[in-house]
């Protein structure tokens, strides 16, 4: 009987020392971080360690909102979520997309390819961090227009069959390419993981704003498998409060950021 009480009054402090850490939040962080993890599909067991890390450093977290809150109101397209379960519009073009050919510290795997400038600035500046490490990055692939994707998407359907097609690419508008963001390095293999560059970008990718996309293992949460080569520009607050406080899974972070309230 006594071991029961002690488990349940664990159990009890436990959610106690939860619901406290959000509590310790400004009133109207609060309310929009608890609206957001109760709409999110997390598991119980991740959205309680997220909750525990908020828990942990409620200033730091609340910095961090605000952070990324002015981000999403100054370009709100940069954190929009784009996944399996929320597609853009066909016509869907960034405006400010720029070529990535020149004289930058990074090398392009083909010319042509296209970013939009805040990425351009981020990947520019981490290139160069690599580049005085010893280390090159190579870019295979960007941007992607919506009838790309299709091209694309249908092609890996006829090689490979629609259920391992979609593991590996996205249906048209569901692809972060579109967004003008995100980043092929590399091979595009799994090997790529394991080279300087593949370990290099693991290790300091978010100080610039970088963040892996669909981690090792993570599959049921991002709908698609282990890519140690594609890379997403979300901003380097961002990028922190993910590594942070979301466990460092992109996905966790930018549904949170696409329930809080507008």
């Amino acid at each position: 009987m006594l071991s029961l009480i002690f488990v349940l009054g664990a159990a009890s402090s436990c959610a106690a020392q939860k619901n406290k850490g959000l509590s310790a939040l400004p009133p109207d962080i609060r309310a929009q971080a608890e609206s957001a993890l109760s709409s999110v599909h997390i598991g119980d067991a991740d959205r309680g360690r997220i909750v525990e890390a908020i828990g942990n450093d409620p200033s730091g977290f609340a910095l961090l909102f605000r952070e990324v809150r002015d981000v999403m109101k100054k370009d709100p397209d940069l954190l929009r979520r784009v996944d399996k379960s929320v597609a853009l519009p066909a016509n869907f073009v960034p405006a400010d997309l720029v070529v990535l050919d020149g004289a930058f510290p990074y090398v392009v795997s083909k010319k042509g390819m296209l970013l939009r400038a805040p990425a351009r600035d981020a990947l520019v500046r981490m290139a160069e961090a690599a580049k005085k490490e010893g280390r090159t990055l190579v870019v295979s692939s960007t941007y992607r227009s919506y009838d790309y994707q299709k091209t694309v998407f249908e092609r890996n359907v006829r090689e490979m069959g629609k259920a391992e097609a979609e593991r590996v690419s996205a249906q048209p508008g569901m692809s972060q390419h579109q967004l003008g963001t995100a980043v092929d390095f590399g091979s595009i293999t799994d090997e790529f993981g394991d080279t300087a560059a593949g370990r290099w970008l693991s290790a300091n990718a978010g100080k610039f704003g970088f963040s892996l996309s669909f981690p090792k293992d993570m599959e049921a949460v991002t709908g698609y498998r282990w890519e140690s080569w594609h890379y997403r520009y979300i901003s380097p607050p961002a990028a922190e409060m993910q590594a942070r406080f979301f466990l460092g899974i992109q996905q966790y972070l930018i549904e949170f950021l696409a329930a809080l309230p507008h």
